[in-house]
Parts: structure tokens; sequence; C-alpha cells
């Protein structure tokens, strides 16, 4: 068995919702992503990619008829790379990491490309099938952006209910208190902005149609202006659009090989995947399923999290995210340190890809060995990796 590497990693900014990247398609952001990770490994023979996975959560318009395929042929790689799309919904691009990881591990190939694309700003809306010829009624075009669509009736109801709820209820059994919430938020909007302003995200995104940073970063966000706003899904509740993740377009590239890929693509590796760790709950209570996953992956990686120098966990909602943190018993102050996706935003399929550049280069950062990248997923599941920092910048101490 070979050890899986990251030997690199890039992204796109992270667009809002009918903003700078509206007007590009995802498998337009998807090739760029692509082309912009192999441009940092100009030496690598492009024909010696032995696959490529790529996530994505809605795949219901220009994204579908595998996308990654899409991204491949658009960037001009030789058609002899194949490429496959995964669907986790938002653990989709950690997913794909996940699986080309074993891919290297199995010996099926040396060198894998995983990531993802999301554009939820043309997510298309779409109708559903009818169930004769010619049905002389109106029919409702259904959102494909986010959430539930076109339910099974057979669902229970309490599996179906919006993710905004379902958090809620997290809110409810856990007792995470509004202005918890919102102190976090902020905090994320605090700790992106100087992220960006001290140069740490330069050289792990590149820029898309006049894009450089990520748009939803709000610097002068404060858990004040934070507080003033209303719930969004109960008239008496706790989360409002300040405290969660916004509607995103983008797309993250990872470069992976096993270590004798080395050589052929030019660089050292800069992080090993240890460990791995997938679970899975009611769907209600999906934003709490990172808890079991990060343990997982720990106990496959052999440490605990007392060996854990930096967590990035993705933060589809403040008070998921503080759950998760709280269940650990973690140190607060080693999650997110760059900022996360409350800030920088959620394209979901790209969201996983996100987070493992981001750790990889934090550990660097902060010359620790271990890190963990967990992401929570819509209708009840996790994922979680742990990486190890074999750069030289890690601490002896």
């Amino acid at each position: 068995m070979s050890d899986a590497y990251l030997y690199a990693a890039t992204r796109t900014p992270f667009g809002r919702f009918g903003g700078a990247l509206a007007d590009v398609r995802p498998d337009d952001l998807a090739a760029t992503a692509l082309t912009g990770l192999l441009d940092k490994a100009p030496g690598l023979d492009r024909a010696a990619i032995g696959d490529v996975v790529w996530g994505n959560a809605n795949g219901a318009g220009e994204d579908n008829r595998n996308v990654g395929r899409m991204a491949v042929l658009l960037a001009g790689l030789p058609v002899s790379v194949p490429a496959t799309t995964v669907n986790r919904l938002c653990g989709s691009s950690l997913d794909a990491a996940i699986i080309a990881s074993r891919t290297l591990e199995s010996g099926d190939a040396d060198i894998v490309v995983a990531g993802g694309v999301e554009s939820m700003t043309r997510a298309p809306w779409v109708l559903p099938e009818p169930d004769r010829a010619f049905p002389a009624r109106d029919v409702t075009a259904v959102s494909t952006t986010l959430g539930w669509r076109l339910v099974n009736p057979a669902m229970p109801k309490e599996w179906t209910v919006s993710l905004g709820e379902c958090n809620e209820l997290l809110q409810e059994k856990f007792a995470v208190s509004r202005a918890r919430q919102d102190d976090f938020a902020a905090r994320s909007h605090r700790l992106a902005a100087t992220a960006w302003d001290e140069g740490f995200y330069d050289d792990l995104v590149l820029p898309v149609e006049g894009l450089t940073r990520d748009e939803g970063i709000r610097p002068g966000t404060s858990v004040e202006k934070l507080a003033a706003l209303k719930p969004s899904f109960r008239p008496d509740g706790t989360i409002t659009a300040g405290n969660a993740s916004p509607l995103s377009d983008g797309a993250s590239a990872l470069l992976l090989g096993t270590a004798a890929a080395g050589d052929g693509i030019g660089l050292e590796p800069e992080a090993r995947i240890a460990g791995r760790g997938v679970s899975a709950v009611e769907p209600q209570h999906f934003g709490f399923a990172p808890v079991e996953a990060a343990e997982r992956a720990l106990r496959r990686a052999g440490i605990g999290w007392e060996d854990v120098g930096a967590v990035e966990l993705n933060e589809a909602f403040a008070v998921q995210s503080l759950a998760c943190v709280d269940a650990w018993g973690i140190d607060p102050g080693i999650v997110n340190t760059r900022g996360g996706a409350i800030a920088l935003g959620h394209p979901l399929g790209a969201s996983g890809g996100r987070l493992l550049g981001t750790l990889a280069k934090v550990l660097r950062e902060r010359r620790e060995r271990w890190g963990v990248a967990a992401i929570c997923i819509g209708v009840g599941q996790a994922l979680a990796v742990v990486l190890e920092n074999v750069t030289d910048e890690v601490s002896q101490g």
C-alpha cells in the first residue's frame, strides 16, 4: 500500500449568490481551477494523471453530463485523462479527495486530481416529469439551488424539514445561544479579512473574472450588527442570514500523488492523508454528524485530539459548528484560524477542497504536525480527513 500525499491546492475566489461569478458557467469555473492547479506543477506530464475525481452537489444545469470530464476537456488536458463526478452534497469535493487517496493507496494510479465546483447562482429551476401525457394543469417549477426538492412522500416529515429548521433543532438540543452564534460569525469575518490582508490566501486563490478575493467577507461585521438581524426560520429563532453560510459560487482543486510520483510532479509533498472518516445520523441532525466522522478519522490515523494543532470545520451554520467544537472538547482557538464558510462562502461542491488546501497551509504556518478537516452534509452525513504535515515546517517542541 502506498501513502497518498497532497502536493498542491488552489481554488477560485468564492463569489456571492448573484455576484461577480454569476455569469461564469460551473464547467468553466471547474476548468479554471483545474488549469490553475496544474500551473503549479509546470513539469508534470498531463497525460500521467491517472484520474480526475470531481465533486458537485446539484448537477441539474450546466454542470450536468459529468462536470469533472467537462473540466478536463475545457482545460485542454489530453483526452486520455479520465474523470468522474461524485455527489455527496456539501461533502462532494472532500469525498473526491478521499476517493482519490484510496485510488493512490491501492496502486490504481500514481497521480490523481480531486476537486469540486458549484454555481449556486446558476442552479436551474426544474419541472417534474408529468404523470401522464399532455396534462391540462399548471406545473410548479422547483429551484435546485439548495435543500430538498421533489421530495418523496414516503420520507418522514421530520427528515425533510429545511436546513435552517434542522439547525434550530440543534440549537434547542444543545442550548447554543444567539450571542455565541453571532460572536462566532463575527470572528469568521474578522479572521478571513485578516488572512487576506496578510497575504495568506495569495498563493491559494486564483483571480476569476476580475474577482480577486472572496466576495462574502464583511470586515466591518460586529456582534452588535449581527444581533440586529431578524431570525430567518422561526420568529423566535436564533439563526439569521448573518450567522449562517451564504449561497456561493466557486471551485477548488487538489493535486494528489504517491511519494514515488513526486519527481514526475516536480513538487515536494505538503501533507499526507493519514485518516478518513464518514458518519451518518438522522437527516434533521446533519449538523452534528462531523463529531463522529472526525473521531473515526482520528482513530484511523492513530492519534487523538490532544495531538491536533489545527481544525478546518465547514461553517454551514454557526450553531452546528459550535455544537461540534463543544462535543470534541477542543480549544476553539485552533478552529478556522483563517476564517470559515460564514465569511468565505460555501459553494457546496467546492468547500471540501477549500478545507484541505487551507488546512495544509495552516499546518505549515503554525508548524503543527496534525490537522483535521470536517464537513457536515445535508440528509444526515459528514466526512472528515486527518492531514499530517510532512514539510520541514513542523515544530520539534
